[in-house]
């Protein structure tokens, strides 16, 4: 058993040495505990849901259609924890097990727009001129309705024959790191999903009709993706809506299967609205486990 140093031999430096060193130790072991947390809840949920589907009353049962509706909900949850945990920024001794499933390559029979990204000089640093030794050329799907087209980022590599440095464009930055989706595809699942009412299964069957097969678990992780990415804008405009002078409210009651307990209670989403006279229409929903303040 190690034997715990003397505190009043260390000096002034050592102290905050120990206590730094202390701070990081705590530090890392929140994040961890934070992660188990994270896995703990998506496991107890999707436990909960297999056991109802199982052994629940007849009355409780669903059917095919209803199943299917509630995976595609549940797929998306899970993207938007897994999202959310690789942005904690965890110590390499809790890696996030992400599963990566094999992509399918672009139909090559669909049109295509190259887009080059250079950089804006083509000088190096020590003034001699650059000179191109290839590129890096990455596809992103994009979609306008009815017609999906593929957008070809090219990334040309220049290198300086002087020193010797390699010189290239960054990537622009893109809502799905490493995805193949561009804004305007996932703008698209969203408003048909949400705003249309359009099931992820049936959006599937308009892509494959128009001639790409994105599955549907594809489709409900890039749901759930967009959901944490657009947290802050939702965040920003809770922050607008009160500020309003006045506002709508409305309560849904929906039942809430608790983890761990074999029935349901009643909980609540909120919609909160401006009025039809506010320069600002907006609507935000809030969760609620009860109507406590």
């Amino acid at each position: 058993m190690t034997t715990p140093p003397d505190l009043t031999q260390l000096s002034p430096d050592q102290l905050r040495h120990l206590a730094a060193t202390l701070m990081t130790q705590v530090e890392e072991k929140e994040k961890a505990l934070r992660h188990s947390e994270q896995v703990n809840q998506k496991l107890t949920y999707e436990m909960a849901l297999l056991k109802r589907h199982a052994f629940g009353k007849r009355s409780e049962q669903l059917n095919v259609l209803q199943i299917s509706l509630l995976e595609e909900g549940v797929d998306a949850d899970i993207a938007a924890i897994e999202t959310e945990l690789e942005e904690l920024h965890l110590t390499a001794d809790t890696p996030v097990a992400r599963k990566t499933p094999k992509r399918t390559p672009l139909p090559p029979e669909l049109p295509r727009t190259e887009i080059h990204h250079d950089p804006e000089n083509d000088h190096c640093r020590c003034g001699c001129q650059l000179r191109r030794i290839g590129e890096e050329i990455s596809e992103k799907l994009d979609y306008t309705p009815g017609v999906f087209h593929v957008e070809r980022h090219i990334r040309g590599k220049w290198v300086c024959d002087q020193c010797e440095t390699l010189t290239q464009a960054p990537m622009p930055t893109q809502i799905i790191d490493k995805g193949i989706p561009t804004a305007g595809l996932l703008a698209q699942v969203l408003i048909a999903k949400y705003a249309d009412h359009l099931p992820l299964y049936r959006q599937e069957q308009i892509f494959a009709r128009a001639g790409v097969a994105i599955p549907r678990s594809t489709l409900a992780e890039w749901v759930g993706t967009c959901g944490v990415r657009l947290q802050p804008l939702i965040d920003a405009l809770r922050e607008v809506l009160l500020n309003e002078p006045v506002l709508h409210a409305d309560e849904t009651p929906v039942p809430m299967l608790a983890p761990g307990k074999k029935k349901t209670h009643r909980a609540y989403l909120w919609a909160y609205a401006t009025t039809p006279y506010a320069g600002l229409k907006a609507v935000i929903y809030d969760f609620s486990e009860g109507r406590g303040g």
